[in-house]
C-alpha cells in the first residue's frame, strides 16, 4: 500500500514538477498570468509557479532582427522602385510585449511598409538613391514611435537594396559612363597642362642658367683681357731705348724683304726713325 502511495507521489511530481519549477536564464523573462490576470514579470534565475493556476509566457531580451521583403514604392517624381530592408529591434518592457500586441514579427512588417511608402513618397528618385542612411534613421524614427507603445525599441533599420526601373537603370549606366569619360577628359587634360609647365619651367630655368653661364664666361673673358693688358703694360714700362732700336731695326728689314715696290708710311713713323738717324750719325763720328 505504501508502495502505492509513493509511486503514485511520484508520478504526480513528474507530471506537475516541469510546470512548477521554472530555470529563466539571463536574456529570458516570465511574464506570468495567474488567473488570467498579469502579475508581472519573474527571472532570472528559480522561478516557482503555482501548478494550474499560474501560466508562464517566455520573452527573450536579445536582439533581433526582421527581414522585410522587397516592397514597391513610389517616389515623389513619379519613379517606381523596389526596396528591402532590415529591422533590428529588442524587447524593453517584456510585459507590453505580452500585454499590448498579439503578433509583433507581422504587425513590425505592416508598419514598416506602410511607413517605408510614405517616406519613399515624399523624396524624388535621386535622393532614394543618395540619401539611403537619411531615410534608414527616418524610418527608424517613425517605427520607433509606434513600437514603443509595445515595449519595443527599434535599434537599426538597414535598406538592403534599393533597384530601380530597368529603363531608369540604362539612363544611369549611360550617365555614369559619361561622366567617366568626362573625368578621364579633365584629367588627361590637366596631365597635359601640368606637363607643358613643367616643360615650360624648365626652359625658363635652362636659358636662365644659359644667361648666368654666359655672363660669367663674358665676365671671365674680360679678366683675362684686363690681365693680359696689365702684363703688357707691365713689361713696355721696362723697355729702354736699346731694346726699342732692335725693334725698329726688325721692322725695317721686315718692309725690305717685301716684294712690294711701294711703301705708305705715316707721318707718325718718322718719329721711329729719328732715334735711328741719330744713333747711325753717332757711329758716324
Amino acid at each position: 500500500m505504501e508502495l502505492g502511495v509513493l509511486i503514485a507521489i511520484v508520478v504526480v511530481l513528474a507530471i506537475f514538477l516541469p510546470s512548477i519549477v521554472k530555470i529563466v536564464a539571463e536574456y529570458q523573462r516570465l511574464v506570468v498570468f495567474r488567473l488570467g490576470r498579469c502579475i508581472g514579470e519573474v527571472g532570472p534565475g528559480l522561478v516557482i509557479l503555482i501548478p494550474v493556476v499560474d501560466r508562464p509566457v517566455w520573452v527573450d531580451l536579445r536582439e533581433s532582427f526582421l527581414e522585410i521583403p522587397q516592397q514597391t514604392c513610389i517616389t515623389k517624381d513619379n519613379a517606381p522602385i523596389s526596396i528591402d530592408f532590415l529591422i533590428y529591434w529588442k524587447v524593453t518592457e517584456p510585459v507590453k510585449t505580452v500585454v499590448q500586441v498579439n503578433n509583433f514579427a507581422g504587425a513590425s512588417q505592416g508598419i514598416a511598409t506602410t511607413t517605408l511608402r510614405s517616406i519613399i513618397g515624399d523624396i524624388i528618385l535621386d535622393d532614394v538613391l543618395a540619401k539611403r542612411e537619411e531615410i534608414n534613421l527616418r524610418l527608424r524614427a517613425k517605427m520607433d514611435e509606434v513600437t514603443e507603445r509595445w515595449g519595443v525599441k527599434v535599434t537599426s533599420v538597414e535598406i538592403r537594396e534599393i533597384t530601380p526601373p530597368k529603363e531608369i537603370q540604362e539612363s544611369m549606366n549611360k550617365q555614369m559612363s559619361a561622366e567617366r569619360t568626362r573625368r578621364a577628359l579633365v584629367t588627361e587634360a590637366e596631365g597635359k597642362k601640368s606637363a607643358s609647365i613643367t616643360v615650360a619651367e624648365g626652359e625658363k630655368q635652362s636659358a636662365i642658367l644659359k644667361a648666368e653661364g654666359d655672363r660669367q664666361s663674358q665676365i671671365l673673358k674680360a679678366e683675362g683681357y684686363s690681365n693680359a693688358l696689365e702684363k703688357i703694360f707691365g713689361a713696355a714700362g721696362k723697355i729702354d731705348s736699346k731694346t726699342m732700336l732692335i725693334q725698329y731695326f726688325e721692322a725695317l728689314k721686315q718692309l725690305g724683304s717685301s716684294p712690294s715696290t711701294k711703301f705708305v708710311i705715316p707721318m707718325e713713323f718718322t718719329s721711329l726713325i729719328e732715334p735711328i738717324l741719330g744713333k747711325a750719325k753717332e757711329a758716324l763720328k
